[in-house]
């Protein structure tokens, strides 16, 4: 007990150096300056009238310190990021500063998002938040490379209320943030064209002959549902028709690299992943059916906005391998396959 007693004031006050910052601005300098001035003057001369100025600066230094300090308490921050993320693409980050007191509102409050480690080139600015209530304000940041981020906490500073000090406060609020490999507009070979009786159709629907049977995945129509075989596998089971199977796409990427690799070798990988992206949001959004193959990584077929979803992300999160790493699955017969690569990326993609 006596040593907690002993060690109690330098565990304060390292607590409240993690806690909070405190920085002259350019007009506190030329204020503690002539506070000094003051009270040398004062010191030297024994005039009470500067004892008298020197009180009323020094509690002008006090009172900002307390006030900024009151500003800082009870501040709680959340952030809201949007449901997808594109490399180089800007996008809102959105803010949400809530006063949790219950007397004292907050006034001029700078915050700053912290990812890995640093503030984010953006700033939100609150010029007072009421007590009990909540402020909402949004960034534009852009990302250049895909992956995961960890966005670790904030930053919340206040000049309040003289502008003489800043006074900082680190919040820890971690999130992750997954962003997607750059995509682009790219061509796509026209659907394939059925004619039924008279009549021309593109339609992807019910009206081909029958192909065979497979497992329901999101966005195939309830109406397809096989229900004997779905309840004789206990899974969902759906009727395939030709003009079906005949919309199937394999994307085929090839992730290795040499262990003795350049900036060129690398930014044509990225290349050849931000055109798989493209190639697959394009695909999925026509309606095709689409999987994923790289060097140990598979993706199963899927259809609609999920697989879109699960593609991205499985793109983001791409690593290199060794090219002695064989390719997750084997291209089957039933499906159209498009390769993509690292080099020849100028070129377009090139089918199979």
């Amino acid at each position: 007990m006596l040593s907690w007693f002993v060690h109690w004031p330098g565990r304060m006050m390292a607590r409240l150096r993690s806690r909070r910052r405190l920085k002259l601005t350019s007009e506190g300098r030329y204020f503690v300056g002539i506070t000094i001035g003051i009270g040398l003057a004062a010191i030297n001369t024994g005039n009470n009238l500067l004892y008298l100025l020197l009180g009323w600066l020094l509690s002008m230094i006090i009172a900002s310190g307390i006030l900024s300090d009151f500003c800082l308490r009870g501040i709680r921050i959340t952030r809201s990021a949007p449901r997808r993320i594109y490399a180089n693409r800007p996008f809102l980050m959105e803010l949400s500063a809530h006063n949790s007191k219950r007397r004292l509102a907050s006034y001029s409050l700078e915050i700053e998002d912290l990812c890995d480690g640093h503030p984010v080139d953006k700033r939100c600015y609150f010029l007072k938040i009421p007590e009990g209530k909540s402020q909402h304000t949004a960034y534009r940041h852009t990302i250049n490379k895909r992956g995961l981020y960890t966005f670790e906490g904030f930053q919340v500073s206040t000049k309040f209320p003289f502008g003489l000090f800043t006074k900082t406060r680190r919040e820890s609020t971690a999130s992750e943030i997954l962003v997607f490999p750059a995509t682009r507009s790219v061509p796509l070979p026209p659907p394939a064209v059925q004619r039924m009786g008279n009549n021309l159709t593109n339609k992807i629907g019910r009206r081909g002959e029958f192909f065979g049977l497979r497992e329901y995945r999101d966005g195939d129509d309830r109406r397809s549902i096989h229900w004997r075989s779905s309840a004789r596998s206990e899974r969902l089971m759906v009727r395939e028709y030709e003009d079906e199977s005949q919309r199937r796409i394999t994307l085929l990427i090839d992730n290795a690299l040499p262990k003795t690799r350049g900036e060129v070798e690398e930014q044509a990988l990225e290349d050849a992943i931000s055109l798989c992206a493209s190639l697959a949001q394009a695909y999925l959004e026509r309606g095709y059916s689409l999987r994923l193959v790289a060097r140990g990584k598979l993706l199963p077929f899927g259809s609609g906005d999920m697989q879109v979803q699960r593609v991205l992300r499985a793109l983001a999160l791409l690593e290199t391998v060794d090219a002695e790493l064989p390719f997750a699955s084997q291209l089957g017969g039933n499906a159209n396959a498009v390769l993509v690569v690292p080099k020849g990326i100028a070129g377009g993609h090139r089918p199979a």
